[in-house]
């Protein structure tokens, strides 16, 4: 298990705040190299990104680059140039089926040549277009390397021609088909940006909308919003204790030779025990509990 509670973009033509990701508290990085970057400035953002990877200490730190598109002007250097300093995954924008069936071909060719593991460069499909949310499962289907989806709304209500608004109704079908899809073929979903950094009550509440209808994380703007992210996905105290009586139940059953056990009345299957024990791992993984 992997914990993506957080994914923080950061534009990569800004030395200043790349030198800064390592320590900012997301479980995830992603460096913009497309929408967070002027035409003129993509090959410099590039090297930088590149140069970055090569020098700085991510350590704890998932490292994503977000590449542009295959089918643009820069989508080919992007990936050559960023794959050989091999970052963890690349966020694919507006992904479709063919883009990553080709970047996995592409990928494969430069593990080999770089002598890296195959496969160990992963794949991340940006969601922001009517056509990519109706074909999320193709798409995931396409490759092996991926490992979670994101959702981009603001893109995706354009291509609607609908309003984006703070209480997020317009997206409640996109939001539900991603995270039913990713939970499907067990690949992390994670929730669109909330785009007002000032508004943390509606960021909070807009968090927890996303987690309700199965989200398993959300991409940020501003280092500002990671903690209050985390605070939505990382498992309550209440939820913890919970968990660790239900295996403890669950001991105490085996140890008695029985098959099925109650706890608080009620009778405790396989989805019960599943559950308590990813909640235990991902209060691990958070570093609320340490056993």
């Amino acid at each position: 298990m992997k914990l993506r509670r957080t994914m923080l973009f950061m534009p990569g033509n800004n030395p200043g705040m790349i030198q800064n990701a390592p320590i900012l508290g997301a479980d995830s990085i992603i460096l913009d190299l497309e929408d967070a970057v002027s035409l003129d400035e993509k090959d410099a953002a590039r090297l930088l990104v590149k140069n970055a990877l090569e020098t700085l200490d991510f350590t704890g730190c998932e490292v994503v680059v977000r590449i542009n598109s295959i089918k643009s002007d820069f989508g080919y250097d992007d990936l050559n140039v960023i794959a050989r300093v091999k970052p963890d995954a690349i966020l694919v924008p507006k992904a479709t089926e063919e883009d990553i069936e080709e970047i996995d071909e592409i990928l494969s060719t430069i593990e080999r040549e770089e002598k890296f593991k195959l496969g160990s460069i992963k794949l991340i499909p940006l969601v922001e277009t009517a056509l990519g949310l109706e074909n999320i499962r193709e798409t995931i289907l396409a490759s092996k390397r991926n490992i979670a989806v994101l959702l981009g709304a603001e893109d995706l209500t354009a291509d609607m021609g609908i309003k984006r608004t703070r209480e997020g109704n317009e997206i409640f079908y996109a939001r539900s088909k991603v995270a039913s899809v990713c939970r499907a073929f067990k690949i992390d979903a994670i929730d669109t940006p909330f785009a007002d950094v000032n508004d943390i009550e509606g960021l909070i509440e807009d968090t927890k909308r996303a987690k309700a209808i199965g989200m398993t994380g959300k991409a940020a703007i501003n280092p500002r919003q990671i903690d209050y992210i985390h605070d939505v996905f990382s498992p309550t105290m209440e939820e913890i204790m919970y968990a660790k009586r239900v295996l403890h139940a669950k001991e105490e059953a085996l140890r008695e030779g029985k098959g099925v056990f109650s706890l608080d009345g009620k009778m405790v299957d396989a989805p019960v025990i599943q559950r308590a024990e990813n909640i235990i791992m991902k209060a691990k993984l958070a570093g609320i509990i340490r056993e």
